[in-house]
Formats: C-alpha cells, structure tokens, sequence
C-alpha cells in the first residue's frame, strides 16, 4: 500500500482549503506549543463568505449541519496549513470539540460533529483518528449551526 498525502486525498475528493480567515475578536487563529497546534474555535463559512446559520433539530436538518461540520473542517485545516506550511506536516488529530447550535431536545449532536471526524479520517488515514466531544448549545456566535475547534501534532522535522 503506497502512502498518500492528505493534501492530494483532498484534491482527489475535488475539495479545497479556503483562504485563512481572521479572527472575529480578539483571539489568535491558532497557538503552537511545541509540535502541537490548537486550532481556535471555527463554523461553517463557505469559500465565498457564506456563513450557514439556524438551529439543528428545529430549521437545519441531520444531514445538513454534518455538511457545515464539513465546511467548518476546512476551514480548520486551512488555519493549520497558514500555520504548518502544508497540512501534509499534520502527523495526528489529537482531539476534536464540536458544538451543535441545537434545538433544546436535540439529541444526536454527535451524528452532526461525525462530518468533521468522518473528513478527518478520509483524509488522514488512522492518523486522522481523534479524541473528541461533542455538546449541544443553546446558541453560537452569529448563530452558526456548529462551532469546532481541534488539536493537531506536527510532524517532527
């Protein structure tokens, strides 16, 4: 089995990273602490400054709010490659924190936060395996449908 790189398994899923977008506060997109990268918290805006918003369970399906924790991946793994280089230096995904912006008795939260793990997983392998939770909000900023925010380590140069 030959190795892949994330960047061309991205490619060949026809997506691409959006441009790095900055920071609505005041906060940094991401810290580095030695090989590791903590990603700050982002939602589902498209490449053309879409901002999808609504409460899961009540006006946003399942199936659509897996979809913006898709979008919101990358936007995540642009935030990483503006800070690695490339996200094929991501050698793991630590740890992953979904919030589902959801209708008070809204109970599948992980099945929305499944689009980021199932993306990361397509396009690192085993070492897209991640920690994670997943937590239900009664809002979100701008009122996004989902918020998530990750862990990455670094490959060791």
């Amino acid at each position: 089995m030959t190795f892949e790189a994330p960047s061309e398994r991205l490619r060949k899923l026809g997506l691409t990273l959006p441009p790095q977008r900055r920071p609505v506060a005041n906060f940094l997109p991401y810290k580095q602490y030695g090989h590791l990268l903590f990603l700050s918290g982002q939602g589902p805006v498209s490449h053309e400054g879409v901002r999808y918003t609504g409460k899961v369970g009540l006006d946003v399906s399942v199936s659509e709010a897996y979809q913006h924790a898709q979008l919101t991946t990358l936007n995540l793994l642009a935030v990483a490659e503006a800070a690695a280089g490339s996200i094929d230096r991501v050698a793991e995904i630590v740890k992953v924190l979904g919030f589902v912006n959801a209708a008070a008795d809204f109970t599948d939260h992980p099945a929305v936060i499944n689009g980021c793990s199932d993306l990361l997983v397509s396009l690192f392998g085993e070492q897209g395996m991640h920690a994670r939770s997943a937590i239900g909000a009664g809002s979100l900023p701008n009122q996004i449908t989902v918020e998530i925010e990750m862990i990455v380590a670094l490959a060791v140069d």
